[in-house]
Formats: C-alpha cells, sequence, structure tokens
C-alpha cells in the first residue's frame, strides 16, 4: 500500500487527495453553475511534467464563454488562488486559464471539436463533472 492509501476500519480503500485535484473539481463545480456543458477533468500527472489536470469545458455563446470565465476566476481568487494566466479573452472561442496545476479549457462547441483535446490525451484518466442531482449530491464518474 502506498504511502496515499490507507485502509478505513470498515476496510474501504480511502487516498490522499492532491489540492490541484481539489482545485479541478472546484472548478468543475463552478463551471456548471454558469451553465457550462459536456464538463471533464483529465489527470495528466503521469503523462506531463507541464501541470496535474486539464479542465475541459463547453460554452455555446461568446456571452456563456465570458461568464463561465469570470465566474471561475473571481470564485477560486475568494478562496485564495489566482491564475498565473489567462489567454483567449479577446474571441472567446477558446480560453485557458493557467493555475499551474490546473489548466482549464474553455470551448466553443466546434473549437472543441477540432482541437480535440481529449483524444490528443486519450491516456489520460478522465473524470466527467455533471450538474447536481435534486438531492444536492453531485456526479463525478470516471471513464
Amino acid at each position: 500500500m502506498s504511502r496515499s492509501e490507507h485502509v478505513a476500519s470498515s476496510g474501504v480503500k480511502a487516498r490522499e487527495v492532491a489540492m490541484s485535484e481539489l482545485l479541478a473539481r472546484r472548478v468543475a463545480e463552478l463551471s456548471l453553475e454558469k451553465k457550462g456543458e459536456d464538463v471533464k477533468i483529465l489527470d495528466v500527472r503521469g503523462l506531463t511534467s507541464v501541470t496535474d489536470f486539464f479542465v475541459i469545458i463547453t460554452a455555446d455563446s461568446e456571452r456563456k464563454a465570458k461568464a463561465v470565465t469570470d465566474y471561475i476566476v473571481d470564485e477560486i481568487k475568494d478562496e485564495g488562488e489566482r491564475p498565473m494566466h489567462i489567454e483567449g479573452l479577446d474571441t472567446l472561442r477558446w480560453v485557458l486559464i493557467d493555475y499551474v496545476d490546473v489548466v482549464v479549457h474553455i470551448f466553443q462547441p466546434d473549437d472543441r471539436k477540432f482541437y480535440d483535446l481529449e483524444s490528443l490525451w486519450s491516456d489520460a484518466p478522465v473524470t466527467v463533472v455533471t450538474a447536481p442531482e435534486p438531492s444536492g449530491e453531485q456526479e463525478l464518474s470516471e471513464d
């Protein structure tokens, strides 16, 4: 058993969650609050040294891309994190928010299909993030 895995008294294996993973999940949740769509978290920790996670989001209009971007940046800033860099605000076709260990990609639908980051990083474990159920529980599913 690795240092990051523990067995609880119930026999259930638990694992330590990296801060970058928590940030990726938080960004994904925030994007859904502003109606971001097809939200996925790609765990690229074993594939590149550039970052730990990509969060990929579709926004079906420039207005929605701007709203999602602003909301994520503002809320995460309130939680003590500031992006190192933001690109794409001039066209809002592909906005990139760089939090170093988490890189957020907000795409218009056609641009997401064209660049197809999911295929480019197809070896990465993927978590699909969906809107909360009426009971208040958010669903995360790993492909």
